[in-house]
């Protein structure tokens, strides 16, 4: 594990339409390990990492490696007399997983806040809920406006020796293992495409703008996958922590192309990577597999417990496999090129 890199990853801050500061660190790690490095106008970043090897003497597969940059969070709404500050959500949040916690609104200078917790038993609707800056109201309105955007203050921390805790593991670990990824990517028979993609929380909508440039012939998007916990049943979510990279079959979205996923399955046994079959939520996949005339994808992705709240929970051992699973699946991609060309 590189935990250098993983706590770069995650500490930086970026919500969907705001996600400059993560995007511009991605962009530092991949133009040095890659042929071209550029943004869309949508936001996204695409590395390019062209084949270095040539199979039969075929034109190179275009693969894309897909993370989504941004993480949930907020934007200011309203400031009350008393300067406390009403929000709207910028992707999915939980509200019994956001009362009580620290906050970062992004205005002229940082400030920090809390979400007011209530006084009795009932978690009050997001529309209800207010964030207290502990400043006057005079001060709040000079250093903060409408529009402003506000981030949750977790940080990565190590639970403990193998179990590590961020706010925003969806999907800042799917950009750390795709960093990895290229980082330790050798010679290939296929272009490689690391796209960190923006605005994903909002129903993927990065994803489509940069497939459609790079028409890809199949695509690999990373996020977490749903894992089972305390109030989550086994039965909902079918992943563990510690078993082995999550490999998705079907989401709300995507259905996994069957060869790409059992070619997934036959690297996975042969190279000695531990794996789970998961059935998720919804990923970048979609606009991958729906591009042009149509590409093979599917998503892997180390088990996250607590997805959509500020503790959510990974396994190292759980990272590596998924990194490890990604270079094998580029050096071998070319493989699955009868069924593209």
């Amino acid at each position: 594990m590189n935990n250098e890199l993983l706590e770069k990853v995650c500490n930086i801050p970026g919500i969907p339409g705001f996600e400059d500061p993560i995007q511009e660190f991605v962009m530092g790690i991949l133009k040095p390990n890659c042929d071209e490095a550029y943004r869309d106008r949508m936001g996204n970043v695409i590395g390019l990492k062209k084949a270095r090897k040539q199979d039969n003497n075929q034109e190179p597969l275009r693969v894309i490696l897909a993370a989504h940059a941004d993480e949930i969070g907020m934007m200011v709404k309203h400031i009350d007399g008393d300067g406390f500050i009403r929000f709207a959500p910028v992707g999915g949040l939980n509200p019994q997983a956001i009362v009580s916690q620290r906050v970062i609104i992004h205005g002229r200078k940082s400030v920090n806040g809390v979400i007011v917790p209530t006084s009795g038993d009932r978690t009050p609707a997001l529309k209800d809920m207010l964030i207290d800056t502990g400043l006057p109201g005079d001060e709040v309105r000079k250093l903060i406006e409408v529009g402003d955007v506000i981030t949750f203050a977790q940080e990565l921390v190590y639970l403990n020796e193998k179990v590590y805790m961020s706010r925003n593991f969806d999907d800042r670990l799917g950009t750390y293992c795709m960093l990895e990824a290229v980082k330790n990517l050798g010679e290939t028979c296929v272009d490689v495409y690391a796209v960190s993609t923006v605005q994903e929380e909002k129903g993927v909508r990065g994803m489509p703008i940069a497939a459609f440039a790079i028409k890809p012939d199949m695509g690999i998007a990373i996020d977490g996958s749903p894992t089972w916990g305390a109030h989550v049943s086994k039965v909902d979510n079918i992943c563990a922590m510690g078993q082995g990279t999550g490999i998705y079959l079907m989401d709300g979205l995507t259905i996994g192309d069957r060869r790409l996923v059992k070619f997934l399955f036959d690297l996975c046994e042969k190279y000695d990577i531990p794996y789970q079959r998961n059935i998720g939520g919804g990923t970048d996949a979609s606009a991958i597999q729906r591009t042009g005339i149509g590409a093979l994808a599917t998503t892997i992705g180390a088990p996250t417990r607590y997805m959509h709240s500020t503790v959510q929970l990974a396994h190292g051992d759980d990272i590596e496999a998924t990194v490890k699973l990604l270079v094998k699946f580029l050096e071998n991609a070319h493989e699955l090129g009868v069924l593209v060309r």
